[in-house]
């Protein structure tokens, strides 16, 4: 099961094609990527107050569909695992007419106070438990 959040594309997101630039769909996959840890008990400025950092190290996004200003749309999450420290985030941009406009997956690795790859338990619990659904 996915997580999704729905956002409203903002006039300045687009570029002089009138389309969202591509760049912005980073912003738009990162704020749901941090709402879903919220929603499953995962906060990621605690995290970083501890010194635990959660980067991104992958990034691979296939664009489908133009948005434009005004569209309404989804962004869903769901994650897996890449490697022993590695994470994945399955995420799509859904139009309203339930169109993906966008397929990506985005490949983590958590940090330790050092900056070296780490097993964070908090994520454990979340992809077993994502495997499980």
């Amino acid at each position: 099961m996915s997580f999704s959040l729905a956002f409203k594309v903002r006039d300045y997101e687009c570029d002089l094609q009138g389309i969202v630039n591509n760049g912005v769909y980073f912003n738009y996959l990162e704020h749901a990527r941090h709402e879903y840890l919220l929603a499953k008990g995962i906060d990621f400025a605690a995290l970083t107050a501890q010194k635990i950092h959660l980067v991104v190290v992958r990034s691979e996004m296939d664009y489908k569909r133009s948005l434009t200003s005004g569209d309404h749309f989804d962004v869903t999450v769901s994650m897996e695992r890449i490697s022993k420290v590695k994470f994945g985030f399955r995420q799509q941009v859904i139009n309203a007419e339930g169109q993906v406009a966008l397929d990506a997956l985005v490949t983590g690795v958590p940090l330790n106070q050092r900056g070296r790859p780490c097993v964070l338990p908090e994520l454990e619990a979340l992809i077993g438990a994502t495997i499980n659904d």
